[in-house]
């Protein structure tokens, strides 16, 4: 538990650090493992619940001592003010370790590794929507809204490319993963000023390190909880399907006596999302990038 609190303050801390030129530095590596993440889980995107939220896709958080990798669902969230972007965290694969670059609020969406991580989040930028004013409109060709309560929408398919096949090591940027570099948008972007993680995502991460069913160790890298439609709300499964809670008051963190299993992954786009709230959930089969 010390070392989970240890590494939500340095991920705060992060923030303030000088970016660097690699790929590999962003704004700062706030923990390290010495073993890959797993690969990144296919999932439906649950329904945004209410104007303004944004998507934060999910990730492998690490436990040091467990030495375990954990999934932290992704959750639609309330920015901390109108105009601000997330820039995903990302893990980078450089001098024999995998650092943890957390992620981050700005005007801007940054470098992230390069890392397809769908919901809009493609490897480079967010196609999910964008500010007009103080108010967000949502390209629901590429994220899942409730349209019963939320009506500043439009559609813009041509971010999706359908010709796009992607690997099994998208959870990592660096040898054997993902090996973009940051674009000159992306350099630019790191200088801007940044935002920590909002209270609520510190305290969903929180929340899920207390599941045990989250750890690698117990789901062999296939977590049945992959998205909460926000902090404290619902969980979903992969297919979309409401799940149920996690009895985190008696979870203890899983004893890893090796190295979490990579599994074979084909990552989705557009966060394998329906456009219409009002339908089925489906998963895309198309790679979300945006143009060149």
């Amino acid at each position: 538990m010390k070392n989970l609190a240890k590494a939500c303050l340095l991920m705060m801390v992060a923030f303030f650090m000088a970016p660097g030129a690699h790929a590999q530095i962003s704004i700062g590596i706030s923990i390290s493992a010495h073993i890959a993440p797993p690969a990144l889980p296919v999932y439906v995107q649950p329904a945004c619940p209410t104007d303004g939220y944004l998507w934060v896709p999910g990730y492998w958080a690490y436990d040091n001592d467990a030495e375990d990798y954990y999934w932290v669902p992704g959750v639609w969230v309330a920015p901390p003010n109108p105009g601000l972007l997330w820039t995903p965290a990302y893990w980078g694969y450089d001098g024999g370790v995998y650092g943890f670059h957390a992620g981050y609020w700005g005007p801007h969406v940054g470098f992230y590794g390069g890392i397809n991580y769908g919901g809009g989040y493609g490897g480079v930028g967010f196609a999910g929507g964008a500010w007009s004013g103080g108010s967000f409109r949502y390209n629901t060709a590429v994220v899942n809204v409730n349209t019963t309560v939320i009506h500043n929408t439009y559609v813009d398919r041509t971010v999706i490319n359908n010709n796009v096949t992607v690997n099994n090591h998208t959870s990592f940027n660096g040898p054997g993963g993902v090996t973009a570099q940051p674009r000159p948008e992306e350099v630019a972007a790191m200088h801007d000023q940044h935002v920590a993680p909002t209270s609520q995502q510190m305290s969903h991460q929180q929340n899920a390190h207390m599941d045990k069913t989250a750890f690698a160790s117990a789901n062999h890298g296939k977590p049945t909880n992959v998205a909460m439609n926000k902090v404290g709300g619902a969980h979903f499964n992969p297919q979309g399907q409401r799940a149920p809670r996690a009895n985190n008051a008696n979870a203890n963190r899983p004893n890893t006596n090796g190295q979490p299993n990579q599994q074979q992954h084909t990552q989705q786009a557009n966060g394998n999302t329906r456009s219409n709230a009002q339908a089925q959930p489906q998963q895309h089969n198309a790679q979300q990038q945006p143009k060149q």
